[in-house]
């Protein structure tokens, strides 16, 4: 099959962008995030499925507020306009959006109209849905049916089966507003028509073909790292091309326990891929002795990496000449770049543009257009071990950064024995797809006293730092069960020597981050 027509989320600077593309995927549908800014006929030329208005910071009637043409309407395209969108639809195509002095931010109650329409149908009297705005819609465009209302909102909901339009004062895209998902499988099955399609066996049929056109009979490499990105993306083009792909791990010594036997192993095991390992530990070990500025051990991680990778790439090159280098940017790592909507650029990915200027390979990008969760389910589909498909995320400086202070290898073996336990404890509780990412961190410049044995001890403190998220960009901390809580703290601090007090870190994102350095 060919990738399929997109739904386009028009992003108006809303935090829940990448959210609703998201939830249009979970819905099997293939959606993609443009900025407000692209041009009507540009969004036209993708020929999409539908069109979703995203939410926004701003008023309507803000000076600078985004405009949303309303040549956007000259069209059959099916529109959904959400929060902001909702009200700048209502507003190019006619309707009113007033201060009305009634606020609603976060849980209300919904009131369904008897005729509910399409969205709300059957959906219970009082629903409670997330709400984020000043101003409200206080008349619908001519041609729409007012579905809902709420206190603040008199329009709460319209639709337009006709036009095959419908907007919403409210997201359906969080967790908190009940039926959020049905209503947007709602808008994408009934009113706009789209067949959900977009799945893992259909994206690997796209992918396969369209590596295969790219690739023709040249020679590929791939950086592999251990973690499922880059795991599922080499996956993906060996089965397209076989011994065409060589990858590389380079071991950097700095890896959690078990982890480049995984690679070295179970991976190559499982996929049959052509593997050339660098052991580039004490070389790694060597440029951060005595280092304890975070920044400074992650420039001299990424620089010695870039390194020790060109360097085993240009042996292969001798061998047999490369044209290609596979990368596993994922979709939030294009869209934070700027890549992805216009916006300003979040945060700057090692995939995206940070590739050596004298690294002359054309580059594979696989996993470009998708997200964490999608990437997993391929990874299933593609036969990779489960232990690797379900790894949680893990930084590419590895425990360099979990250790608070220099690294060396004892810190090294003591921090990998503590994190085992604790990864251990939460696999048998059974806890692993509901934690995000489980760092754990060794203070090793601090000290704490201590008793064991009827003797005072003098050892180190670890710090567990489970964290639940969707994507990384916010977080919480995760309430693990204080029984699991108790038996990670008892293993570490009996089998563990250095280590003699374990502490709970219950910080969101923000205002920390979900890794200490």
């Amino acid at each position: 099959m060919s990738t399929p027509r997109p739904v386009l989320v028009v992003d108006f600077g809303a935090q829940y962008a990448q959210l609703i593309a998201r939830r249009v995927r979970e819905a099997r549908v293939y959606s993609e995030i443009v900025p407000h800014s692209m041009p009507v006929a540009e969004m036209l030329a993708k020929d999409p499925a539908a069109i979703i208005l995203s939410g926004g910071p701003s008023s309507v009637y803000a000076p600078g507020a985004p405009v949303l043409d309303a040549a956007l309407f000259d069209n059959d395209v099916p529109v959904f306009g959400i929060c902001y969108g909702f009200q700048a639809m209502a507003q190019a195509l006619g309707g009113t959006v007033a201060h009305t002095g009634s606020r609603e931010y976060g849980r209300t109650l919904l009131s369904p109209l008897s005729e509910a329409g399409t969205l709300l149908r059957e959906l219970p009297a009082g629903l409670p849905v997330w709400m984020s705005h000043g101003d409200s819609v206080t008349e619908a465009p001519a041609g729409f049916a007012v579905t809902a209302s709420s206190a603040g909102a008199p329009v709460a909901a319209f639709e337009s089966l006709a036009t095959r339009r419908a907007g919403v004062q409210f997201h359906p895209e969080v967790a908190h507003t009940e039926q959020g998902q049905e209503m947007l499988k709602r808008f994408l099955y009934d009113i706009a028509g789209i067949e959900p399609a977009w799945t893992s066996s259909n994206i690997i049929t796209d992918q396969v073909a369209a590596i295969r056109a790219q690739v023709g009979d040249k020679q590929v490499i791939c950086g592999l790292s251990g973690g499922v990105d880059s795991a599922v993306a080499a996956a993906l083009v060996h089965k397209a091309v076989g011994d065409q792909l060589t990858c590389i791990f380079v071991d950097h010594g700095l890896l959690r326990a078990g982890e480049a036997e995984q690679v070295e192993k179970d991976y190559v095991a499982a996929t049959g891929i052509r593997l050339k390992v660098v052991d580039a530990a004490d070389q790694f070990l060597g440029h951060l002795a005595g280092v304890t500025d975070p920044e400074q051990k992650r420039k001299i991680i990424g620089r010695e990496f870039i390194r020790t990778f060109e360097a085993a790439a240009r042996e292969l090159d001798a061998e047999r000449h490369i044209e290609f280098l596979v990368q596993g940017t994922l979709y939030p790592d294009v869209v934070e770049s700027g890549g992805g909507t216009g916006t300003a650029n979040i945060k700057s990915h090692h995939n995206v543009g940070g590739l050596p200027d004298d690294l002359q390979f054309a580059l594979i990008e696989p996993l470009r257009t998708l997200f964490k969760d999608e990437v997993r389910a391929l990874g299933a589909e593609l036969g990779l071990p489960e232990e690797m498909v379900q790894r949680h995320p893990f930084p590419g400086p590895g425990l360099a950064i979990r250790i608070i202070g220099a690294v060396d290898p004892h810190r090294l073996e003591v921090l990998r024995a503590a994190d085992l336990i604790a990864r251990e404890e939460l696999t048998a509780a059974g806890l692993d797809r509901g934690v995000w990412q489980f760092p754990v961190v060794l203070l090793a410049d601090v000290r704490s006293v201590g008793v064991q044995g009827d003797g005072r001890t003098y050892g180190h403190p670890v710090v567990l730092r489970p964290v639940s998220s969707e994507d990384a960009m916010t977080a919480d901390w995760s309430r693990l069960p204080y029984d699991v809580i108790a038996k990670i703290s008892t293993r570490i601090t009996n089998e563990v020597p250095e280590v003699n007090r374990v502490v709970l870190d219950v910080t969101s994102k923000p205002p920390g981050t979900i890794e200490w350095e």
